[in-house]
């Protein structure tokens, strides 16, 4: 349930760290689009929806914080003082859902690209990720509204089903397709999935803080806190890992670009010993 009242120092904890994940998703968003032409074409594909995924939640972002501003005003001189809900305002939570219903199939999509995986492969994981997380999404989003703990424990532990079913997908399935990634890729993706498994562990906590005796607007301020931080690290911050990995492999790919754009040592980037004479990438290029 919104709060009534909320202390100074709660209305600029959530405004200042609204505005933090805002700068985060716009900036974020803005590098991967101007990052695209540092990788091979078949991975640019990844970045742009990296930086659609910001973008996205750059846009709800905005959206939220005017909410917020709108819901919770205060009498006092220079905006000090105890703000009050506004008569005939409300904080509209159900923009983090929009947002995560668009944000979170991509960020699935964003992994998948970045493998360059075969076109069945990847057409068989995305059939299965895409509807198990936007199901996850749209089984969450009743509990959040509903101020009844029961209801909200029924939908959480629903939306709970899809979201074990994305993690055996991406820790067991995707893992039979990783042995021919080169080692350091074969490292990132382990510490994207264990990211999504981190950051997305901390939005049922979250979900679940007015469940477990945690109420009034100390845990309405901590449940913001706690969604906002886990979307820069679950967007922004995975979305440069994804730079990384396309980084990575496109140096793998083709050694000269590795040599002319990054400017370093094919096995520094690429993480593989360095080419050997009768090997065959040593063939192959000559």
């Amino acid at each position: 349930m919104l709060p009534e009242q909320l202390t100074q120092g709660q209305f600029d904890t959530v405004y200042n760290s609204l505005s933090l994940v805002i700068a985060s998703q716009l900036f974020t968003a803005l590098f991967l689009a101007a990052a695209t032409g540092r990788v091979l074409p078949r991975y640019r594909q990844a970045l742009l929806t990296g930086a659609i995924v910001c973008g996205i939640a750059a846009y709800h972002y905005f959206r939220i914080f005017d909410s917020f501003r709108e819901a919770y005003v205060t009498s006092a001189p220079g905006g000090a003082g105890v703000y009050t809900m506004a008569v005939g305002k409300s904080f509209n939570e159900g923009y983090r859902y929009v947002d995560w219903l668009l944000t979170v199939p991509l960020l699935l999509v964003e992994l998948v690209a970045v493998l360059a995986l075969a076109k069945t492969v990847q057409s068989s994981l995305l059939k299965r990720l895409i509807p198990a997380s936007a199901l996850m999404i749209v089984l969450g989003y009743p509990g959040e509204i509903s101020g009844d703990t029961g209801i909200r424990v029924l939908f959480g532990g629903l939306s709970t089903i899809p979201f074990l079913y994305i993690l055996y997908v991406l820790f067991v399935e995707l893992s039979r397709s990783l042995d021919r990634q080169i080692p350091a890729v074969r490292t990132y993706v382990n510490r994207l999935r264990l990211l999504l498994f981190a950051t997305w562990g901390v939005y049922p906590i979250a979900y679940l803080i007015p469940t477990i005796g945690i109420g009034g607007a100390d845990a309405w301020v901590g449940k913001q806190i706690g969604y906002s931080l886990a979307d820069i690290l679950a967007k922004a911050l995975y979305g440069l890992f994804i730079y990384q990995v396309a980084r990575l492999k496109s140096a793998d790919d083709d050694p000269s670009w590795a040599i002319q754009e990054a400017g370093v040592d094919e096995a520094e980037v690429t993480g593989r010993g360095p080419t050997t004479e009768g090997s065959p990438r040593a063939t192959a290029q000559a």
